[in-house]
């Protein structure tokens, strides 16, 4: 591997356990290797840049024969640039030969000098860099080490994938394969798979990181290590050894002129990916303009974790985050409080500007900036934040759809039951509102008198119309699970005479109208006018979501009064609302009813199919759909049980085209 330079280069180190992953990585280092003279492996602490750059240069003198001088830089003692230069100058000059210069962001600027002049006194020299930076030269060819290949996310929360489904993962097997070498007993499972996927998630798929901790194997097993990862990721990740844990944080930091030092502090408010202009908002601010915070970002990048699927996006490692969160908070000048408030006041806008999107009939576009922003959104809903509980409720109430519309109503109560918990009475008459309909709009109906109770109280104090009407729509739909039609219909109808012309908050007019009508279809009477019918306005048609409600409504009406046809048209333009706004209410009782009209036809494993597609979001309160007493009949207990798994493992967008 050729002669080391004295005082400076050392011999190339050896590779102690076994290399996995990186193939496409290896193949593109030796190509770029054959026909540049400078290759540069950025990334950030422990994403391997040296254990590729060790398996390349092997890789590469193997074929080539070519010399090798490998410099840890960490080891140099007492470091100067001239110095440095001058041995390797004299100890390479004449040889075809390839240097290895592995972590040079130590050397901070000097690097680039420092590189920049050994390719021009030494004609016949190669270089490999691996560092945290660019050396930005002109005849720099860079490769972005990326984090090993992570498992999928499960579709389906209820249902974690198999170990045979994660197994593939080069994240998984790397874990796999140290937590055999720390304890020889352990094995993928069905038990623990799901938690070491959650694992190398969570970890970003940084090799260092998940070597530290699955060297652990034998202390903690994986659902242990996930949960003290999760509560406290630096005191959990400290006291490994190696490159990837937090003394390369704290080196990252220490290493750093103060300014950049002052941007990885505040860039740890961040839970998820940002980008430049968030970091301008949010970090901007005193010594650090936001300007210079967002030129600090591009020269921070290679250190970052890019975020694949929005380029221009990163964030921070997570012992990269916890170390600079934990000097972060514990600034003396109260730079923390500062950042943190910053950062829930773009939250708030950012909540503020999808309930915009969503109140414009942008329905999608909505629920997409909710769900690109969630984690930093998330973070801003924690009551014990610097902002209080009274802030986390108002991007709660803010996010109303997102609960309620999209999917994830568990969580919105989540959310709102712990700021309330924690706000001082009288508690705000919005959030009680919301927590009351996301009880008794899943069918919870039992547990929402006390919340209907504070809430009604609160609205009458703060002159809350609007929440006065909510709570109207609230009782009607009460009485809507409980089979009351009448009463349902009645409470509807005074919702809309309450609701103000703008309630700036909550589901608009054409929502409302949509829940009357379908109260009104249970009772048989004549079809409703639709919105703009009724002297709505234009603003009716603007609202998707509502606008699928009432197809479903009219779709029961319209089976009730023998029309399938026409149910059918109705019912599955509402499925495509539905679907594109992930609204499971609403795919759980438009499939339901879908199926029933297959059963009617004599469709009965489509029937099956359906009912299976949405059998684990159908809330626990609906009543068994009628087409499953229908299949039951007319199915035998295997076929059944066939299709419906079918239907499950197959989801309801994959079956409509089908229909």
């Amino acid at each position: 591997m050729g002669d080391p330079v004295p005082g400076v280069g050392q011999a190339v180190p050896v590779e102690l356990s076994s290399f996995v992953g990186r193939r496409r990585e290896l193949t593109r280092v030796a190509s770029l290797l054959a026909t540049e003279r400078l290759v540069t492996l950025t990334g950030p602490a422990g994403i391997g840049k040296t254990r590729l750059a060790v398996r390349a240069v092997r890789t590469v003198t193997a074929t080539t024969g070519l010399d090798t001088v490998w410099v840890d830089v960490s080891a140099l003692p007492g470091f100067r640039r001239a110095v440095v230069e001058h041995r390797l100058i004299h100890g390479l000059a004449g040889r075809d030969v390839l240097l290895v210069l592995d972590g040079c962001e130590q050397l901070g600027e000097a690097a680039g000098r420092l590189v920049e002049n050994l390719l021009g006194w030494l004609p016949r020299l190669r270089v490999l860099v691996t560092s945290q930076r660019r050396l930005a030269l002109p005849v720099e060819a860079e490769l972005a080490v990326p984090p090993l290949s992570l498992p999928p996310a499960p579709p389906d929360p209820a249902a974690p994938l198999a170990p045979a489904a994660i197994a593939g993962s080069a994240a998984v097997r790397l874990y796999e394969e140290r937590a055999r070498g720390a304890d020889p007993f352990f094995e993928l499972t069905d038990r623990n798979a799901a938690a070491v996927a959650a694992l190398c998630r969570a970890l970003d798929g940084i090799p260092g990181a998940l070597e530290l901790v699955a060297g652990r194997a034998h202390q903690y097993a994986p659902l242990q290590a996930l949960r003290r990862l999760t509560a406290e990721p630096l005191n959990f990740l400290a006291g490994g050894a190696g490159r990837s844990t937090p003394v390369d944080a704290e080196r990252s930091l220490r290493l750093s002129p103060p300014a950049e030092r002052l941007l990885w502090e505040r860039l740890s408010v961040f839970a998820g990916p940002f980008d430049a202009a968030a970091v301008a908002e949010v970090c901007g601010f005193g010594e650090l303009t936001a300007d210079s915070a967002a030129r600090l970002l591009a020269r921070l990048a290679p250190a970052l974790l890019a975020d694949d699927e929005r380029p221009g996006r990163y964030r921070l490692p997570l012992a990269v985050r916890a170390y600079a969160a934990r000097r972060l908070a514990h600034d003396p000048d109260g730079d923390g409080h500062t950042t943190a408030l910053r950062h829930h006041a773009r939250s708030r806008r950012l909540a503020g500007q999808a309930a915009g999107l969503w109140q414009r009939g942008a329905q999608t576009a909505a629920r997409e900036l909710a769900l690109r922003e969630l984690a930093e959104l998330r973070t801003a809903m924690n009551p014990l934040s610097a902002a209080g509980p009274g802030a986390a409720l108002e991007i709660a109430v803010d996010l109303w759809f997102l609960w309620s519309a999209c999917g994830r109503a568990e969580e919105g109560r989540r959310h709102l039951e712990r700021a309330l918990a924690l706000h001082p009475a009288p508690r705000p008459a919005r959030a009680l509102w919301l927590a009351a309909w996301l009880v008794a709009g899943f069918g919870e109906a039992d547990t929402r008198d006390p919340l209907l109770v504070e809430a009604w109280s609160t609205a009458v104090q703060e002159g809350e119309d609007a929440c006065l009407a909510y709570l109207a729509h609230v009782r009607g739909t009460v009485a809507l699970w409980q089979e009351r039609y009448e009463d349902a219909a009645a409470e509807y109808r005074e919702a809309l005479e309450l609701l103000p012309p703008e309630p700036g908050f909550g589901p608009g007019r054409g929502a409302l109208r949509a829940a009357r009508t379908l109260a009104l279809a249970h009772t048989g009477a004549p079809d409703p006018p639709t919105g703009e019918e009724a002297g709505d306005g234009p603003g009716a048609a603007a609202d998707p979501w509502a606008r699928a409600w009432e197809r479903y409504a009219r779709a029961v009406a319209a089976l009730g009064a023998g029309r399938p046809a026409r149910a059918r048209t109705e019912v599955l333009r509402a499925l495509e609302t539905q679907l594109a706004l992930d609204d499971r209410l609403g795919q759980s009782f438009s499939a339901a009813l879908l199926a029933e009209l297959e059963a009617a036809r004599g469709h009965y494993e489509r029937s099956a199919l359906l009912l299976g597609a949405v059998g684990r979001t159908r809330p626990a309160g609906a009543r068994a759909p009628r087409a499953l007493r229908t299949v039951r009949e007319r199915m035998t207990p295997q076929a059944l049980r066939t299709a419906y798994a079918q239907g499950a493992r197959t989801g309801l967008r994959a079956l409509l085209p089908e229909l």
